[in-house]
Order: structure tokens, then sequence, then C-alpha cells
């Protein structure tokens, strides 16, 4: 049996677009675009980022693990094409933290069509 020879090199990963000029629909403090995501974002955060993680198609549970929010920040911007780093993924779901939250909650809304910006 001979070995296929390669002629083209793989190229880079497939999350979306690889080109990141985006910006996220809704400011961070955008909490009057979306009032009912707000309130329950800062009554109780755990069943938001549940919320959250369901609709954007991953397991409710990734809410509730450690890192388990910048991971989906940082996944949602890939797909999206938004500017950021993974730093900035970090540092956004750990300082500001239920605002982040709502700030996705609010972006899946807005790209399913559920709510406009």
């Amino acid at each position: 049996m001979s070995n296929p020879v390669v002629t083209h090199q793989p190229g880079a990963g497939g999350y979306g677009t690889n080109v990141q000029t985006g910006d996220w629909s809704t400011g961070l403090c955008s909490c009057c675009s979306d009032c009912l995501v707000c309130a329950v974002g800062f009554c109780c955060p755990i069943a938001l980022s549940c919320y959250t993680a369901n609709k954007y198609g991953e397991n409710c549970c990734l809410g509730c693990l450690p890192g388990g929010m910048t991971a989906m920040r940082t996944h949602m911007r890939l797909t999206y094409g938004i500017q950021g780093t993974i730093c900035n993924d970090a540092l956004m779901t750990f300082f500001c933290g239920p605002c982040e939250i709502c700030r996705m909650a609010r972006e899946i809304r807005i790209r399913n069509g559920d709510v406009s910006s």
C-alpha cells in the first residue's frame, strides 16, 4: 500500500468566521434593551447562565462549571466574528460576571430573532 502525498496544509479551524471584525449587538450595561434578561441575571445569575448555555446549544450545566462561561464567551465570539481575546473573555466573566452573562443572553436572543437589537 502506498501512502498518499499531502499537497495542501490544513487551514485554520472552523469556528464560524476566521475574520473578526464585528462587535457585540449590545453594550455590557445595556440592560434596558432586554429588561427580562437583566432581571433574571441579577436575581439568579446561575439560572440565566444555564438558560444561555442551553439556548446556545450547550449543556445547561456549562453555566455552573468553573470557566464554563469564559469558554462559552470565547466560542460565541469566534462563531459570531466578534473581536476580542481569550484573556479579555476571562476578565469579563470574572469581574463583570452578571453583566456579561446578561449580554451573552441578549446576543443569543437577538441572533435567534427572539428580540430586536
